[in-house]
């Protein structure tokens, strides 16, 4: 494994990469010879139109020994049937939402399986909108692969390392670790022990790096720490399913060799891990609550400026040495949509919270530190404290307005119903000066 298990570093850069096992595969001053080397065929892998401007023009040329097209007709896949995109199952539901650890399944359920739809929002034939989804898995896809012709997908561990065999190269990615799996790119997941995790998936943009603006040059997450796998293949005859996730649909197809037979590729458009650990948290020194968006790892925007399709933030271990401040999260109503997620320990907000649990605050719906969380925060002697160890949480926020499948909003089973007791024992500490006046 650790040999196959290599990375080249940097977001969104030109890398060329080629299977040590045969040498000078890339072809050397063109991107589709008459005859490429070692007999392989070209293929393009295009992840924006043609005639973006330059700096967002997203594509790879791929070098591989039979060409993606080399398949049986896709048909309806059997299996798969947490993945939707309609958003009209159930009528809205405004309320702030907790969901208690997803279950992981007793039986053998791989991830394509094992992956169900939580909520989302905009339109996937219009290519505006996001996903949310929960995996969990037991056993490994073996001789199948998925890929989504619909978006990018941002994987997100909680328990179990996954192996991502793509058509680019291996990665292995742990918990504390992200992935993101672009559009139209197949993948497989090995796993050796039960495994759970999130899932966000973006249609018709990709995620890039926020812009830092007063920050500065550097800071929140750096370009160098992102990797992207080398190139290895496998020259195998099998009867391999491709599953293509086509409208919010899942279709199968069969062929007789495996896809993962890239010798050689280049180009900017490839997939990519990246450790949080690695996240250079910004926080205030003096006073007052910064706005989350300071823990923005990746952003997909929108045409509008400032406007996101969606943000991957994560909550990392880190020093509060604010004065004169409530420290936790204040309590708030956003336009955005907030779901969140704990990757380990605890959410400094709520007591509650535990690995593999999630939340959802709707558009407007306010939320805030439950009632323990209040008390204990708001008096406080304010020393400088070192928050969040050993814990690890994250959110999804976007402008669309959310929607809850029938599943995250009660057949998961998972549902806790009692969340907004949290905030029931919240008490006036209201002190009027003069008691006759008010």
């Amino acid at each position: 494994m650790t040999n196959i298990l290599k990375y080249q570093c940097g977001f969104g850069n030109h890398f060329s990469s080629e299977d040590p096992r045969c040498p000078d595969s890339l072809p050397k001053d063109q991107n589709s010879p008459q005859r490429c080397p070692y007999g392989l065929y070209a293929e393009q892998l295009s992840g924006s139109a043609f005639t973006c401007p330059r700096n967002s023009n997203q594509r790879s040329w791929l070098y591989r020994i039979l060409p993606s097209a080399k398949h049986e007709p896709f048909q309806p896949y059997a299996g798969g049937s947490g993945i939707i995109s309609s958003w009209d199952e159930i009528d809205p539901n405004p309320n702030q939402m907790r969901w208690k650890p997803f279950k992981i399944p007793d039986g053998n359920v791989d991830f394509v399986d094992g992956m169900q739809t939580i909520c989302g929002g905009g339109d996937i034939r219009s290519r505006h909108g996001i996903a949310v989804y929960v995996y969990v898995c037991t056993v490994s896809m073996n001789d199948k692969a998925i890929y989504s012709s619909d978006g990018d997908f941002l994987i997100v561990p909680q328990q179990g390392t996954l192996k991502v065999t793509t058509e680019f190269g291996i990665m292995e990615v742990s918990p504390g670790e992200i992935c993101v799996i672009q559009q139209g790119m197949r993948f497989n997941v090995d796993v050796s022990e039960p495994s759970r995790g999130y899932i966000l998936e973006v249609f018709g943009v990709h995620f890039q790096l926020p812009d830092l603006g007063p920050i500065g040059a550097n800071g929140l997450a750096n370009p160098r720490d992102f990797l992207t796998p080398v190139a290895y293949f496998e020259d195998r005859k099998c009867q391999y399913t491709i599953v293509s996730k086509y409208q919010g649909k899942l279709f199968a197809a069969k062929q007789q060799h495996s896809p993962f037979d890239v010798v050689a590729w280049h180009g900017n458009y490839a997939p990519y891990k990246y450790n949080l650990d690695n996240f250079m948290a910004v926080n205030a020194v003096s006073y007052d609550h910064p706005d989350p968006s300071i823990f923005t790892v990746l952003t997909a925007q929108t045409t509008r400026p400032g406007i996101a399709l969606a943000d991957f933030v994560v909550f990392p271990p880190r020093w509060s040495v604010h004065e004169r401040t409530f420290r936790p999260p204040y309590y708030h109503r956003n336009c955005m949509s907030e779901f969140m997620g704990i990757i380990k320990g605890k959410y400094e907000a709520k007591a509650e919270s535990s690995p593999g649990s999630a939340t959802l605050h709707s558009m407007m719906t306010p939320h805030g530190p439950d009632t323990a969380c209040f008390e204990t925060a708001s008096t406080a002697e304010l020393a400088p404290e070192y928050i969040g160890k050993g814990s690890l949480a994250f959110m999804f926020e976007s402008s669309l307005s959310m929607a809850l499948t029938k599943w995250g909003n009660e057949s998961c089973g998972c549902v806790d119903k009692d969340y907004y007791k949290c905030w029931q024992d919240l008490k006036s500490h209201f002190k009027c000066p003069d008691a006759e006046k008010c």
